[in-house]
């Protein structure tokens, strides 16, 4: 928590809602900073909670196991299905705010991360606006409005999805596993 407390500190963004503090820094600053906000779980994310935070963000920056060519998202298993753990917010933060990017390696080692169809759709892709790995930024189709943007700006890297797996799939091989 350390690493969005000295973030806020530095102007990157006004306000951190926090529904837990891993860290003393963390501890401090929602003692002494206005704009660290202490939550519930319930104001967080609760579904039934038409007024959640997670309905409010600006913009959410999450990771994925594997990402496929419909902008799927695994969190939850390693490409051969072996369970890693809980989802957290992943989804429901996904859904909720008006810009989500899921930032990913290209590779985890010899496996592939951008992959034809992921094992286990966490975020479906319909909610998934960007994929940034080290090879360059996928935008959502859905989203034209964000690619003429990041085209105008002249200094995103541009990629297509089936490049991303491309790519990928150029350093491996073709990897199968039973689904």
């Amino acid at each position: 928590t350390e690493f969005f407390v000295d973030m806020m500190k530095e102007g990157l963004f006004e306000r951190l809602l926090d529904v837990q503090s891993f860290d003393l820094a963390a501890v401090r600053s929602i003692g002494e900073n206005p704009n660290h906000v202490e939550i519930s779980a319930d104001w967080y994310a609760n579904p039934w909670n038409a007024g959640c935070a997670v309905n409010m963000l600006d913009t959410v920056v999450l990771g994925a196991t594997e990402v496929d060519r419909d902008f799927n998202v695994n969190v939850n298993t390693e490409a051969d299905g072996a369970l890693l753990h809980g989802i957290g917010g992943h989804q429901d933060t996904a859904a909720g705010a008006q810009l989500t990017i899921i930032t990913t390696p290209l590779l985890r080692g010899r496996i592939p991360c951008a992959v034809d169809s992921v094992y286990t759709v966490t975020t479906p892709g319909e909610v998934v606006d960007a994929i940034v790995t080290e090879f360059g930024v996928a935008i959502n189709p859905r989203r034209q409005d964000l690619i003429d943007a990041a085209k105008e700006a002249g200094n995103v890297p541009l990629v297509t999805m089936d490049e991303l797996i491309d790519k990928a799939h150029g350093f491996t091989g073709s990897m199968s596993f039973d689904h």
